[in-house]
């Protein structure tokens, strides 16, 4: 089955349509290193789960292929300890490349790895390799490979896949690496700001194989995204982890109305204005965090939570509130720390998460504690109204509905937040 998923945005200060595509998820990746020696699955960190935290691993459907459950499914790359990515830079006979390979490669690293790097508080050792420092010339046009926004994988990026190998293969050992970067030359099909074709094939059970090796992960980026702000240059890199997301199993959040369920507060949201981190949910779900780094309450009554900033190693980090098995609100805190340097309103981030929903479909909506503000954010390529979503000390949120009630209580001189919760 395939899933395709469309971003849409505006044109000039927001960029256009963006597409990620991600097939069944069959193919399970090997294990790998840790950085304390161990080894883990595919997925996030394999490990026993605290009973306490039962309630709150929400789990998707059969048929949603990206859920939001707690964990993972296998299929997709590993998303801690070391992750040895493989980047080649391709171009075509009616596009040849503009500069060298290694200067397309320099678009993305070492900002991308620098980015896990901070995002993961040091758990995902990503690792870009390139063995090949020129272009890989493809035998035939772009437009004959049929590359469009939604296209499937078959038949154009097979097609494309197996020219790749063919050129590298006699340089590449493709066993060697958990994921593929295929950076095509930015003049190959149309600019960004009309049509982002970046994609991902994440758990792809059709896809070729390369020295014993299934190529069922790969991200392929296209174009720049440079709104003419002179933007790109510094965070025009973030298409790459927004795919490589992908590639680790997070799902689009964006709809077809674009990132406005969830804004800022995601890469997986937004990845084409100013800097912005994961939600901590994520993060969870990639093993970056800890079952004791995350407070459950599932319990009728009321709970108290310290938090600390989401940007910040250590402490507990979330709460979440489940409703059904596959529905919950999360709670966590956002501040200009870590990757977050666009927090405009730091405080209290309260989220729906919904595993029922697939991705692209807005699985994730952030409850706006100033609806209809107009956001305070003046920055460009930004989604404002939920730019002030957090909730401050002494607001409440409300889901009378469910009889959820969610208060801030105040931040202490360390910037951590005291959160209550209660339930009926």
């Amino acid at each position: 089955m395939r899933q395709q998923r469309i971003r849409r945005g505006r044109r000039g200060a927001m960029l256009a349509g963006a597409t990620a595509v991600a097939l069944a998820l069959t193919m399970t990746a090997s294990t790998g290193r840790l950085l304390d020696g161990s080894t883990s699955a595919a997925g996030p960190v394999a490990q026993a789960r605290a009973t306490s935290l039962g309630p709150c691993m929400i789990r998707g459907a059969l048929g949603v292929q990206m859920s939001e459950g707690v964990p993972t499914s296998p299929g997709y790359a590993r998303s801690t300890g070391t992750v040895r990515a493989l980047n080649l830079m391709i171009d075509f006979p009616d596009a040849p490349g503009e500069g060298t390979a290694m200067d397309r490669l320099g678009e993305f690293f070492p900002k991308t790895q620098k980015w896990f790097e901070t995002g993961s508080y040091g758990r995902l050792d990503y690792r870009p390799e390139a063995p090949v420092q020129h272009w890989l010339r493809m035998p035939k046009p772009f437009a004959a490979y049929g590359i469009e926004r939604g296209a499937p994988f078959e038949p154009g990026y097979r097609e494309l896949v197996d020219d790749i190998v063919a050129a590298a293969d006699q340089d590449v050992d493709f066993r060697q690496y958990d994921l593929v970067n295929i950076l095509t030359t930015p003049n190959a099909g149309p600019s960004a700001l009309d049509t982002v074709l970046s994609v991902t094939f994440a758990g792809n059970h059709e896809a070729p194989v390369a020295d014993g090796a299934p190529l069922s992960n790969v991200s392929f980026v296209y174009s720049r995204q440079d709104d003419g702000s002179g933007s790109y240059a510094e965070t025009g890199y973030r298409v790459l982890p927004h795919e490589n997301g992908h590639v680790f199993g997070l799902p689009d959040l964006y709809t077809q109305d674009g990132g406005g369920a969830v804004g800022h507060w995601d890469i997986m949201s937004e990845d084409w204005g100013v800097g912005n981190d994961l939600l901590g949910w994520h993060k969870w779900k990639l093993g970056w965090l800890d079952d004791s780094q995350i407070g459950c309450a599932a319990q009728p009554g009321t709970t108290e939570h310290l938090l600390t900033p989401l940007g910040r190693a250590g402490g507990t980090k979330m709460a979440f509130v489940p409703l059904t098995e596959k529905t919950g609100y999360a709670i966590e805190v956002r501040t200009q720390e870590g990757n977050d340097e666009a927090v405009c309103r730091p405080g209290v981030l309260v989220y729906k998460v919904d595993a029922d929903v697939d991705t692209g479909h807005g699985p994730v909506t952030v409850e706006d504690s100033t609806p209809d503000s107009g956001g305070c954010t003046r920055r460009p390529n930004v989604h404002a109204e939920l730019s002030d979503a957090p909730f401050r000390p002494g607001e409440v949120f409300r889901d009378r509905k469910s009889g959820v009630r969610i208060s801030v209580g105040g931040a202490d001189s360390s910037g951590n937040y005291r959160v209550y919760v209660t339930r009926r």
